[in-house]
């Protein structure tokens, strides 16, 4: 009965949290102390898109503070056309390239540049139900986010955004202010290059995952 009952309390709480727009509303109606919740709420992926931009974790946690700083001054003038998230990674972002801007010992990295083209490995992966593809999902997310950190920042910016923050290609678009196309054509090189790293990984376990799933669906 204590599990249900926990269970029950767990639920609720989730069905009560509230969303990004209902908590900016108290922060206009004068409950300030609330916007601690939105920051906490965003403040990690915030970081990491920061840390992919200025690679430097000190540099990227004073800029994420500014971020914040004027998110809340702009609060009041948000037209919530976008998302709080997409409003606050374009704000992020344009800090970040501003600070890059005033390094003395760093050129900043054009965003703008078209990709080439590669295949797919999805055809590879075994089927979703195996146990093998479980466990291996998990440590290939892992890796995910360990090569994203580690390809050129003109595409980590952008897979970040796309793979670990769940924007679309034309939120995408808005926060970096480029077009539509050239995101596009990030993506699919950086989604060719996380690829590459991730065969490299576990390309062996992939394919001798997927036989196994094969030679088990021809003996039923």
């Amino acid at each position: 009965m204590k599990s249900n009952r926990q269970s029950t309390t767990i639920m609720a709480a989730a069905d009560a949290a509230e969303t990004d727009f209902e908590l900016a509303q108290r922060v206009l109606a004068g409950a300030e102390y609330v916007y601690a919740e939105l920051i906490d709420r965003h403040k990690h992926n915030a970081m990491t898109l920061a840390l992919r931009l200025l690679q430097n974790n000190e540099d990227a946690e004073e800029a994420v503070q500014d971020a914040f700083v004027r998110v809340f001054r702009g609060l009041e003038n948000f037209a919530w056309k976008s998302s709080f998230a997409t409003w606050l990674y374009r704000i992020v972002y344009n800090v970040c390239t501003t600070r890059l801007m005033r390094r003395s010992d760093v050129k900043p990295v054009s965003l703008d540049k078209e990709s080439d083209a590669a295949q797919s490995l999805a055809g590879k992966l075994p089927s979703e139900d195996s146990p093998q593809t479980q466990l291996l999902a998990s440590e290939v997310m892992m890796s995910v986010q360990d090569e994203i950190a580690r390809l050129p920042k003109i595409y980590s910016v952008v897979a970040t955004l796309f793979f670990l923050q769940e924007q679309s290609y034309d939120e995408i678009a808005s926060i970096v202010n480029l077009p539509l196309g050239t995101v596009k054509a990030q993506l699919f090189r950086a989604r060719t290059l996380l690829q590459e790293a991730l065969t490299r990984r576990h390309g062996e376990r992939l394919i001798a995952s997927s036989t196994t799933d094969t030679a088990k669906e021809k003996s039923k």
